[in-house]
């Protein structure tokens, strides 16, 4: 297979998410330095700025767009002319959705090699329920998610959920003033991991799902009870079946069923779309739904369940 040219660095967030910052200390590191030149696309202006002298010095040259329309697949393709760049850095504006720019083609031997993703803490609540679509289009497929002035912890797990379901294979990252949060996760499920039974109630259903995708050995050979639907994927076995609920990722139009993969005798009766109760051990196999391993829930009871309201949350 032959090189990339240039790899390309995707780094979205909203306004003032401490992109500029994030980028101008990294760009600066040792470990980031290159033989080649680096193209830095800045597609917003914020409250920090550039020195492009200074910004010389570490072979970084900068291009500015002031509207959306002007990053097309011709301006970019100029780009590659002008400057022949090693790599590319694309500032990118926290207003515009990403999807635009995935939907380009990029010039020939550029190819994306990371996409991050900078949130700040303090103004993250406000932005996800003002402009959640947005939001969910910056952390899917990133590879990390950095919430930066964090200054209360008590709702730090609730972020990390709302961008796992979205983007599970992110790091997620959260740093205060004095540096990067470690070990404030521990025990933050709102259910007794030791009882005999763990019983997750329906408002718990999302902090289950993505804490089990994340610490699988918390229940290993565990046994659990929910309520959920029933899936019945054509792919799947008759004595298998998919229970689960639907999970509001971005808008009423984007939902995701969110389940993990369940055997028993039973299945075979089960009708999809009917509400059951389970009780099921846990275990760890690879499947293919997953693309690898993955929770594998083997029924121990399942009985009817009055239906609940479908949708998930994550805090």
């Amino acid at each position: 297979m032959k090189e990339p040219e240039a790899l390309v660095y995707l780094m979205t967030g909203f306004l003032d998410s401490g992109k500029t910052q994030f980028l101008k200390f990294t760009l600066q590191q040792e470990y980031f330095q290159i033989d080649g030149k680096t193209l830095l696309i800045l597609c917003e202006d914020g409250e920090e700025e550039y020195n492009s002298g200074e910004m010389l010095k570490y072979g970084v040259v900068i291009e500015r767009v002031e509207e959306q329309e002007e990053l097309t697949e011709e301006w970019l393709s100029r780009m590659k002319e002008k400057y022949r760049p090693q790599r590319v850095i694309i500032e990118y504006n926290g207003l515009w959705k990403v999807s635009d720019f995935e939907s380009l083609s990029l010039p020939e031997g550029w190819e994306i090699e990371q996409k991050i993703t900078t949130v700040d803490a303090s103004t993250f609540q406000m932005y996800l329920t003002n402009l959640k679509p947005l939001f969910v289009e910056m952390v899917r497929g990133a590879e990390l998610v950095l919430f930066n002035r964090c200054t209360d912890i008590k709702p730090l797990a609730g972020y990390r959920r709302s961008v796992k379901v979205v983007s599970p294979q992110a790091e997620v990252i959260f740093e205060g003033e004095e540096g990067e949060i470690e070990n404030i996760f521990e025990g933050d499920v709102p259910y007794n991991l030791d009882a005999p039974v763990i019983e997750i109630r329906r408002e718990d259903y999302g902090i289950w799902y993505v804490d089990m995708m994340e610490n699988p050995d918390r229940y290993n050979k565990k046994v659990i009870e929910f309520t959920a639907k029933v899936l019945k994927p054509r792919t799947f076995p008759s004595k298998v079946f998919l229970p689960g609920r639907m999970a509001m990722t971005c808008c009423a139009d984007d939902t995701t069923f969110l389940g993990y993969v369940c055997k028993s005798a039973y299945a075979p009766k089960l009708k999809p779309g009917q509400w059951v109760k389970i009780r099921a051990k846990v275990g760890f196999a690879n499947v293919s739904v997953y693309h690898g391993k993955g929770p594998v829930l083997e029924a121990e009871h399942i009985e009817d369940a009055e239906p609940i309201e479908e949708l998930v949350y994550f805090n």
